[in-house]
């Protein structure tokens, strides 16, 4: 009988190996970004990430239900921040804002 594994949080514990099924096209995009050996270790983080929004989402989600809509000004004010951030000139160079994303 084997003992339960123990439960980390995301981004935590031993690294693992699983069979899991990409899309030609990501699987060619990711292999020119990172190249072969960087391919784990850029899913597992592409991975991290979502879980990340997924959390950001379920604590917006949460928010809302206790405290009514986020007000537009606010969503109009943070769009604009993000714009003002993604068109950065330091983002703009040769590897631009995918460069950014990826790290």
């Amino acid at each position: 009988m084997s003992l339960p594994e123990p439960a980390f949080p995301p981004g935590e514990g031993p690294a693992a190996k699983v069979s899991v099924s990409l899309r030609a096209g990501n699987i060619r995009a990711i292999k020119e970004r990172v190249g072969a050996r960087g391919f784990s270790a850029y899913v597992d983080a592409a991975v991290e990430r979502q879980i990340e929004r997924d959390l950001l989402e379920e604590a917006l989600q949460a928010n809302e239900n206790e405290n009514g809509p986020i007000p537009q000004s606010f969503r109009e004010e943070a769009q604009e921040l993000f714009r003002s951030v993604k068109s950065a000139p330091e983002l703009q160079e040769e590897r631009g804002w995918h460069a950014h994303e990826a790290s």
